[in-house]
């Protein structure tokens, strides 16, 4: 929802006061109308917009933030990233701060101020975590980062808003937002760098589940007139693993389809249809395309989602779009087609792979 530069400082004002202690809470629940003015109610119309609903639940969840901070790729990734890159004296905003660890992380760094942004509950954890751990110079702020204003920019933004498709945790919208607003020229976005792969793939035999119209012979059972009813929900057609004991091999040689830089990105430059061409070296059943990220920070600080990477960041799924299986030999050529209509809503997404040619 649109906000009005009065509706903005006030919104700013509250904040300012939170940060001071001082609690509007009695006011606003004996107030409607300033809390309506305060914290507008939301009009869910676009994914981002509902998957902000979504993250409130979420990331308020334990188990949630315990997969996270369980993940060793993960937290060795960040620290490293902040260690090397946030320096004393910067003002920082950790944009979705969960636990509050990478606030703390650029805190002990020596980060002047640290602005740690979350509209999920478990902020009020983040709190008592912080104080329990002597984090003093770190604003809590309990607010959707597109409601977030200071009176001056930063200097960092630190982000952890990367899906297992990579864009379906609203990151483009929610980064690039903070960016223009509120980053420096000049500013540092960690991390900025990623990396969007969808490589076709052949399963394990023994962790390989057809459609059911494949399943010709089960002991003299015939499914394949169950194509007849093929789902229409798209779900049925993505899975999704953290298993490295899934897929058996990339059929072609791994290569993005997509990088891009939140530096410089947008999302109105993203593609819409992105169109390749692979030559198979390394034969098989052609199950399907496998969807996954990498982030770089430097060129020796990568964090994967990769199926087939043994250091991958294990609480990112990686995803398989399925196909009707195929066998594909060595020198076929695969054309893969993916388009989207957002690519934050995985649901818009349609995939082809089309198979000619062989040595």
């Amino acid at each position: 929802m649109a906000s009005s530069p009065i509706q903005r400082l006030s919104v700013a004002f509250f904040q300012k006061l939170r940060r001071l202690g001082i609690s509007l809470k009695c006011k606003l629940e004996n107030s409607p109308r300033l809390r309506a003015w305060i914290d507008p109610p939301e009009e869910l119309s676009t994914p981002a917009e509902k998957y902000r609903k979504f993250n409130e639940g979420y990331f308020a969840d334990l188990h949630t933030q315990e997969r996270m901070l369980a993940d060793q790729p993960r937290m060795q990734f960040y620290h490293e990233a902040i260690s090397r890159h946030v320096k004393k004296g910067d003002r920082v905003i950790d944009l979705g701060t969960g636990t509050g660890i990478l606030a703390a992380f650029a805190s002990r760094q020596g980060a002047e101020r640290v602005y740690a942004v979350d509209h999920s509950s478990i902020i009020e954890h983040a709190k008592q975590l912080a104080a329990e751990n002597g984090i003093e110079n770190v604003d809590f702020e309990d607010v959707h980062s597109s409601k977030f204003y200071l009176d001056e920019p930063v200097d960092v933004i630190v982000h952890e808003q990367m899906g297992d498709y990579l864009f379906d945790e609203a990151m483009m919208t929610n980064v690039c937002d903070l960016r223009e607003r509120l980053l420096k020229p000049g500013g540092l976005i960690l991390p900025s760098q990623f990396e969007l792969f969808c490589e076709p793939i052949t399963l394990h035999d023994e962790r390989r589940v057809p459609y059911i119209w494949e399943l010709e012979d089960v002991y003299g059972f015939d499914f394949s007139s169950m194509e007849r009813s093929r789902p229409q929900d798209v779900d049925y057609y993505r899975l999704v693993s953290c298993d490295l004991g899934v897929v058996k091999h990339f059929m072609t040689e791994p290569a993005p389809i997509m990088k891009v830089d939140l530096h410089h990105i947008s999302e109105a430059r993203l593609p819409l249809k992105v169109k390749f061409t692979r030559k198979v070296t390394q034969a098989g059943i052609l199950d399907g395309l496998v969807v996954y990220m990498k982030a770089k920070v430097d060129d020796d600080l990568v964090l994967s989602s990769s199926p087939l990477d043994p250091g991958r960041a294990p609480h990112w799924g990686y995803r398989i779009l399925r196909l009707d299986q195929s066998y594909a030999e060595v020198g076929a050529e695969l054309e893969v087609t993916l388009t989207v209509e957002d690519w934050s809503d995985p649901d818009t997404w349609e995939w082809y792979c089309g198979q000619w040619g062989s040595e």
